[in-house]
């Protein structure tokens, strides 16, 4: 093999009469650096996303629901709670209770779904975006409110402000009734991201409850899991054995498209972007065709004096690779530099050209968001490097086929 990378390099930097060959030889390793630069860049955004997702809205979104089939709520919620907390499976347990109406102020109405929480009962990481004096306001008074920052600025709302929001009531002959209206305090406003922001809200599980005439103070249990991705499983498992008819749900069902989306995407960039490679290494199998047909003197000198064809395949297999594996190394460090600098890069551009790449009102996050992972810098270099093996087999072949009479006669 030593002999063949010998021969390879040899045969790569001699001086070639045809400048055409060391263009195309150029152009290939230039086309698969940049390929899996890209791919690298773009793969480190889509884990990126999916952190994100995990780490801002699963926050907020419990990871599962359980909550009673009646208006009675969940019978006996703290003696389920204890015993589901038990469950290594599951984070935390907390009641709740949520209500949907329309928030009205200054004869503005916005739809709107505000949940009753068990204030001492949030984990630790719950509501980063909160403010400590927002949840101190918060706390103080039972008949408070934190509303989506985009309702509030769509309503006007200020904190301190007092709002109705307004409760359809329901009848037993599906008659029309007047809504019941609660009257609360804003005591400031919670960011999550994207379209969450126009929709939710929080209040005390105690106000909600006596609002709804939840008898026994929590219509339903919020879930919090070690493993959000196994939400949909364990709520099945949990809701199943539940000794109350319940419905359950998980963070699957209302925003799972957001990681189906991401994980969408990650295939797409995945499988154009290796096609992006495959087309440079094709650049590669001209390369050596060329100069197969270019050395054919030479391949027939070291067939004269005992080459073997498997020597020959070797030289040209080496000789492609080289050109690939150039591209590949420059490629894989370029990405491995930019990849995890990407979000500090993309806010000095945005700030130099005044443009936003993301908008915080459409999607969950307004910048654009990178992480690295070292399973996806391996898996690119390997199908980059396999692609470039392959590309150095047809022209190897038909270099360990030329007859040396032949080619010195020609």
């Amino acid at each position: 093999m030593k002999l063949a990378l010998f021969f390879a390099s040899r045969f790569r930097n001699a001086k070639q009469a045809n400048k055409y060959i060391s263009f195309i030889s150029l152009s290939s390793s230039v086309g698969v650096g940049l390929g899996c630069f890209v791919l690298i860049v773009l793969l480190s955004i889509m884990n990126g996303f999916e952190r994100e997702l995990t780490q801002r809205i699963l926050t907020f979104i419990p990871h599962g629901e359980l909550f009673a089939f009646d208006d009675k709520g969940i019978e006996n919620w703290q003696g389920q709670q204890q015993q589901l907390e038990k469950d290594p499976r599951i984070q935390s347990v907390s009641p709740y209770t949520k209500i949907t109406g329309m928030v009205q102020f200054k004869g503005k109405l916005k739809a709107a779904e505000i949940t009753g929480i068990e204030i001492a009962q949030q984990p630790e990481n719950w509501l980063t975006q909160v403010t400590d004096a927002t949840w101190q306001r918060f706390q103080q008074n039972p008949y408070s409110v934190l509303l989506g920052k985009g309702i509030m600025a769509k309503l006007d709302i200020q904190v301190g402000d007092r709002i109705q929001f307004l409760v359809p009531t329901r009848t037993a002959d599906l008659s029309f009734k007047a809504p019941q209206t609660v009257s609360l305090e804003v005591a400031g406003s919670i960011t999550i991201g994207g379209e969450l922001d126009n929709l939710v809200g929080l209040m005390h599980l105690s106000s909600a409850s006596a609002e709804m005439g939840i008898a026994s103070g929590a219509q339903g249990l919020r879930f919090m899991l070690h493993d959000p991705f196994s939400a949909n499983a364990v709520m099945r498992e949990i809701g199943y054995s539940f000794p109350q008819a319940i419905y359950m749900s998980d963070w699957t069902r209302t925003q799972g498209h957001l990681y189906e989306d991401i994980q969408l995407v990650r295939v797409v960039v995945y499988i154009a972007l290796t096609l992006v490679i495959a087309v440079a290494c094709f650049n590669i199998v001209s390369t050596l065709v060329m100069a197969v047909r270019e050395k054919r003197s030479a391949i027939a000198i070291l067939k004269t004096m005992g080459a073997s064809d498997r020597l020959i395949k070797q030289i040209f297999i080496a000789q492609g690779l080289l050109n690939g594996l150039m591209g590949i190394f420059l490629g894989t460090i370029a990405g491995l530099l930019v990849a995890p600098n990407l979000s500090l890069i993309v806010g000095f551009i945005e700030n130099l050209l005044g443009v936003k790449v993301l908008s915080g009102d459409v999607y969950f996050i307004n910048f654009l968001p990178s992480e690295l992972h070292l399973a996806d810098v391996v898996m690119t270099v390997v199908v980059a490097t396999l692609l470039c093996v392959l590309a150095t087999l047809y022209p190897a072949s038909k270099a360990a086929k030329v007859a040396p009479a032949a080619a010195l006669n020609g």
